[in-house]
């Protein structure tokens, strides 16, 4: 079946969606929870590599934000946030407010901040083209590194943010990046070829 003009537009997400009544609602709460145990998920695998183990993390925020849009990519981290703070361990080294404000802080906020930028694209047609939507997944990546850097700054001095918190995960987001930014064109282009 063709996709029509109006619907090449939506996020991916939701062109799986009905496209009205309680049962888009519906649909909206169970991929916003399904997002939330990928993103649980994936700050729990360490994946081996240069110069540090990576999580996935930022994959999962990518890819979420890559398919679910501006709206339904914000509700699913803004529920990830909450789920966090109130003491559910779906983050990568612990939970609860206390946590949140921790020396992560920044790199959370930075994830609901890049998850916006990243949506707000894809809700205007990024996704359909691999260059573009690489370029805005890195804009994203910048942004979320400058807040997560900003926030343990504060913490602990500039010189030890950039050493301990930002250098040396610079190489495995680029790659990350570039995985999330494959998977959502990837499964863009094989939509609109229905």
């Amino acid at each position: 079946m063709a996709a029509t003009t109006a619907s090449r537009n939506l996020p991916l997400a939701e062109q799986f969606l009905p496209q009205e009544g309680a049962a888009r609602y519906v649909g909206y709460a169970l991929m916003a929870i399904a997002g939330t145990i990928l993103l649980w998920a994936s700050a729990q695998v360490k994946v081996p590599f240069f110069p540090v183990p990576m999580t996935m993390q930022t994959v999962a925020v990518l890819a979420i934000a890559g398919t679910y849009g501006f709206r339904l990519g914000l509700a699913t981290i803004a529920l990830y946030m909450v789920e966090g703070a109130f003491g559910l361990p779906v983050f990568a080294g612990g939970a609860g407010l206390a946590y949140m404000a921790g020396p992560t802080g920044g790199f959370l906020a930075g994830f609901v901040v890049q998850t916006a930028v990243v949506g707000w694209a894809v809700d205007r047609g990024v996704s359909k083209n691999i260059i573009a939507l690489f370029a805005v997944m890195l804009v994203s990546e910048v942004v979320m590194f400058a807040l997560g850097y900003s926030w343990l700054a504060n913490a602990i001095g500039a010189e030890k943010s950039w050493m301990f918190g930002v250098q040396p995960f610079i190489l495995g987001d680029l790659f990350k990046t570039a995985i999330a930014a494959g998977l959502v064109f990837a499964g863009a282009s094989k939509l609109a070829k229905k």
